[in-house]
């Protein structure tokens, strides 16, 4: 039976889909390790994987939620009934809950960034060490966390609203706004002088650069960048009609988010190269790099304003989607409304990632395994949940669902589609499994 909450239209669907896809990582730390690992070359691989690995996934994921109409837990009761699957649901809704409480403390910094931004826009301050500022953001813990409170009171208002009336609209209004911000930057960046040198840096292809391990990577980014592992795009397209074809927005979320990943790139890189800074990965790209170079630009406070817009809206739509998949799990088990349980797991949520919010302050001496709280929570997501998730759908999907089920959700009565179904269905089989082992068995420095 079809949920009540449903996409309004197929657009609603790709964009809210898109836009849990694209979040930080895609933003800032891919288009880095595109240009240290090979540019053009790197890119034409991340393609390539996106294609045969992240497109089977997702695909595998909406026929799931799709054939079913349920969340991600009663999807696979659903499918199978009386078996022990139905724990990928849980481990995805387990996975979204620790990656929020984490992700919403990188969101509560961009927060915080914009604040210090409008304040500077006022006071019309000079110049400002962003090294410093980046150092005393993290390291205060009162500002710190009441910042991550804001960015998931934000997410949770959102959510409380329902699919239609608060993520579909929202997503609506938040990814042709981060196209167009994109567009604006990358047109400023690109009339910088040396600003070619940046998009050589990033997009020159350069084959002798690739190694195995960005080549694993390239893979790992494939399923990571996409969403897929964690159930989510199963819940989301249970709200989706069973007239509409899967293929097409499986398709379209893939390229835009290699598209988005590209104009990251592009509006980056020839910034950075023209004012002779160093690109570097990670939190220094945007917190401290970044801001350097706007610094330096004519009007580049307003530019430096719209950058902190666009990495929120980003990081904001992929919040949604993490908190949505454990209100759904929650409001279709206990039949509680939607609202209340979406204020209850982002307060739960909020609590549990305040460690991680004080991981560069009150608990900074505190590890686990040689590693902060933030980056433990990091690492046990990254490296281990979610490839393990991505295995178990992918072995769910090709060995468990009836094949007849699969044909009909995918090629949706249509004959000339059996062909794409034959080579989709080898994909999910065979080589997605073995790719995500090696990619996994690679996390964990295995080989």
């Amino acid at each position: 039976m079809q949920q009540e909450e449903q996409w309004s239209s197929k657009i609603g669907f790709i964009l809210a889909s898109a836009g849990s896809a694209i979040g930080l990582g895609a933003i800032w730390k891919l288009p880095y390790v595109t240009g240290v690992s090979g540019g053009g070359a790197f890119i034409l691989l991340f393609l390539l994987f996106s294609l045969l690995i992240g497109f089977p996934l997702l695909l595998g994921e909406f026929v799931i939620g799709r054939s079913t109409g349920k969340e991600a837990i009663s999807a696979y009761k659903a499918i199978a009934p009386g078996s022990k699957w139905h724990w990928i649901g849980y481990l995805g809704v387990f996975t979204c809950f620790l990656l929020l409480s984490f992700y919403s403390v990188i969101g509560g910094w961009i927060i915080q960034y914009l604040y210090y931004n409008v304040k500077d826009l006022v006071g019309a301050s000079g110049s400002v060490d962003y090294k410093a500022l980046y150092d005393a953001t993290v390291s205060n813990p009162v500002q710190v966390v009441i910042a991550q409170g804001i960015f998931l009171i934000i997410t949770i208002l959102v959510v409380a609203r329902g699919v239609q009336a608060g993520i579909e609209k929202i997503s609506k209004i938040m990814m042709p706004a981060l196209f167009i911000l994109f567009i604006i930057l990358i047109f400023r960046s690109l009339t910088l002088n040396h600003a070619m040198d940046g998009v050589s840096f990033f997009l020159k292809p350069d084959f002798s650069s690739l190694t195995s391990e960005s080549v694993l990577y390239a893979m790992g980014q494939s399923f990571f960048s996409l969403s897929v592992g964690v159930s989510v795009m199963v819940t989301y397209s249970s709200y989706l009609s069973k007239k509409e074809n899967l293929l097409q927005p499986a398709l379209s979320v893939v390229l835009m988010n290699l598209f988005i990943s590209l104009l990251a790139g592009l509006a980056i890189f020839p910034a950075v190269f023209s004012l002779g800074f160093e690109p570097t990965a990670g939190p220094g790209l945007l917190f401290i790099v970044l801001p350097s170079v706007f610094d330096n630009i004519i009007f580049g406070d307003w530019f430096l304003l719209l950058f902190l817009a666009l990495f929120l809206f980003a990081t904001l739509t992929s919040a949604f989607s993490m908190l949505e998949i454990v209100v759904a799990a929650i409001t279709s088990k206990k039949g509680k409304g939607r609202s209340a349980m979406s204020w209850i797991m982002g307060a739960a949520i909020f609590l549990v990632g305040i460690p991680s919010a004080l991981s560069y302050s009150t608990l900074s001496n505190f590890t686990l395994f040689g590693k902060s709280i933030f980056d433990s929570a990091d690492f046990l997501v990254s490296n281990i949940l979610m490839p393990t998730g991505a295995l178990l759908i992918s072995i769910f999907v090709s060995y468990r669902m009836k094949k007849d089920l699969l044909k009909s959700e995918l090629i949706q009565g249509s004959k000339s589609l059996n062909s794409i179904f034959t080579v989709w269905y080898f994909l999910m089989r065979y080589i997605v499994p073995l790719v995500i082992i090696a990619v996994f068995l690679d996390s964990l420095g295995l080989i």
